[in-house]
């Protein structure tokens, strides 16, 4: 059931992304552009998802002691900043801003065969592995 969820869940996010222009790069630069040629588009697809989540979070999930298909919340309780978290979050800052485009939008936008989002993903994942094996050590 759990795996169920998590497939219908991944496949409407990704349709999400795709309607909403968020794994078009331009889209986002533009967003981030102030100085420039600016387009607010991406606000109206944020406050959107805002104005749906806010209250079912507050309402539903937030007052959850577990969560529904999952025995405990995987929160990390690792806080500290190190210079592994530094480095592999810098790699993944590369590789946003070489592509333009964040995760989720750049997952959806491999099944297009976009570029610039394979570019992004192997820079996300090895910023992943940079910042992340001394955190699973520690947390386990």
């Amino acid at each position: 059931m759990k795996n169920l969820v998590t497939v219908i869940s991944g496949v409407l996010f990704g349709i999400g992304m795709t309607l909403s222009g968020m794994i078009n790069p331009n889209n986002v630069i533009g967003f981030l552009d102030i100085t420039g040629e600016w387009n607010p588009s991406l606000i109206f697809v944020m406050g959107g998802a805002l104005m749906v989540f806010m209250p079912i979070y507050h309402l539903k999930i937030k007052p959850m002691s577990t969560p529904i298909l999952s025995p405990n919340f995987n929160i990390n309780q690792y806080c500290q900043v190190d210079k592994p978290l530094v480095i592999g979050a810098s790699i993944f800052g590369l590789g946003w801003g070489l592509a333009g485009i964040c995760p989720g939008p750049a997952l959806t936008a491999l099944a297009g065969l976009n570029f610039d989002a394979l570019l992004f993903v192997i820079f996300m994942l090895l910023g992943m592995s940079v910042a992340s094996p001394k955190r699973l050590s520690r947390d386990h």
